[in-house]
Order: structure tokens, then sequence, then C-alpha cells
């Protein structure tokens, strides 16, 4: 009987075109089932729990396949890990139920964007944070992020051009929560919800720095969240500040918290 195996991994996106296969481009998925097969002796389809785009992160990511494999889960990490490049880890393995799957099972997924508001980039930094100067105020940031909360229609913070059906058929995703951290100059978003429309973390990140520049003002996000118009919101952060964050399920959770 083929096993179903659920991975929880890492990656460092800055090498690679996204998750998802790609032709003649480089990407998460491909060296993933380039290191299973290695391990299993089969090249196995994989299912993996977001489609990130080139050059967003994953501090946690899971991704389930079926297997003849008899390794034992404890064992298939270093297995694994042998196998693929230094910038994509695996953490663990862990058997699941024949009907999950790491996209559909999931309740909810947390991103975490990053950024250096200094005036020069940091070395140990510049692939996994947007530098922004002059100077952010974090208070009016903070609370343009508590207005963003709650179930909205979050058409403004889409990308120009994406249709509703790519969308799942609807625009309105409930936001659970979302923070404002800032630590030296490094500023921290953290917004978990459960489901996001294309580019919308990223909308809501370029958002909130001109809020925090003093372009706009925190008391406008009601009305930009009811103008269901792109051209409302501020601009499209940089894809190499985010990274998923947290994956939660009904039986376990993924957070990267400590990979950061």
């Amino acid at each position: 009987m083929r096993r179903h195996l659920a991975l929880s991994l890492a990656y460092l996106g800055t090498g690679y075109h996204g998750f998802q296969v790609q032709q003649n481009a480089l990407t998460v998925t491909q060296v993933v089932q380039d290191a299973i097969a290695a391990v299993v002796g089969s090249r196995e389809e994989i299912k993996g729990c977001s489609r990130t785009d080139a050059g967003v992160h994953a501090l946690a990511y899971c991704v389930s396949f079926f297997t003849d494999s008899r390794i034992p889960c404890e064992k298939l990490p270093l297995a694994l890990n042998a196998h693929l490049p230094q910038d994509v880890r695996v953490f663990a393995a862990r058997e699941v139920p024949e009907g999950f799957h790491a996209r559909y099972s999931c309740i909810s997924k947390a991103y975490l964007y990053r950024i250096r508001n200094a005036p020069t980039d940091s070395p140990f930094s510049r692939e996994v944070c947007w530098r922004v100067w002059p100077r952010l105020a974090l208070e009016p940031m903070q609370r343009a992020a508590a207005l963003l909360c709650g179930c909205h229609d979050f058409s403004s913070f889409m990308a120009a051009g994406s249709s509703i059906e790519a969308q799942g058929g609807s625009t309105v995703r409930t936001v659970h929560s979302f923070t404002v951290q800032q630590q030296g100059s490094e500023f921290r978003l953290f917004v978990e919800a459960d489901g996001y429309l294309y580019h919308m973390v990223r909308i809501m990140a370029g958002t909130l720095v001109e809020v925090g520049a003093g372009r706009m003002e925190s008391e406008q996000i009601p009305r930009i969240l009811t103008a269901c118009d792109r051209g409302a919101a501020g601009p499209t952060a940089p894809a190499k500040g985010l990274a998923l964050a947290r994956v939660r399920y009904d039986d376990f959770t993924i957070d990267g918290e400590e990979n950061l």
C-alpha cells in the first residue's frame, strides 16, 4: 500500500522561478522532485501548499506526495537533504491521510514581509529584505495594518490584470491578524489569512510603506478597500522581502519562526 507523506521544508527563493514547475526555468518543485527520486527510486508528483512567485522565500512550506518507499519518516529529511541544494532544506516528514492535500487541506497561511529601513543595504539581508529610505513611522503602519484585518473584498490589493476566476471566483478574503513590528532598522510585517489574492501581501506591504513614509494616511485604508480599484492602493513591494512563514492544518502546524 502506498504511503502518503507530508514534508516540512524551507527555501531561499532567490535562485528559483517560484515553486511551480516551469519550462526552461529552475523551480523549487524540480529540485524537490529530483531529491525524492534519488532517495525513493521513482519520480513522484508532489503537491505544494502555495504557488510562491519567483524570488519569494519560504520559512515554512508543506509538500505532500505518495510513495511506495518504506523509509521511516524520521530518516527521510537527512536522506533528502543530501540530494538538495543548500538553499532548500527538509526539516520533518510525517504520514498523512490519503485525502490530505498540501494546498487544499490548509486552514490558514501566514506571510512575513521584511523591510530594511536604512540608507544602505546590508550584505546579510539584501536577498530577503526590501530596503526603504527615508525613515518610516511605525505607529501609522500599525494602525493601517489593523484596519486591513477582518473579512473584506480585497480587489484593491490584487495585481492589475488578474481575473476573479483565477482567484477562486471571489475576491473576498478574511485577514485573521496583521501586525507590524520594528527590530532596529528592520520592520517585520506579519499577516495571517484564510487565503490571498495574487500579489495581495506585496501590495499591502507597499501600501503600508506609503503610510509609514507619510505619503498616505492610515485612515485611507477603509476607502481603499471599498474602492475595489487597484489604483487606490500603494505600489507592489518587491518579491524578495516576502516569505511564507506559517502553514496551519487540522492536525499540525508548520511554523518557520525558528528559521529566521
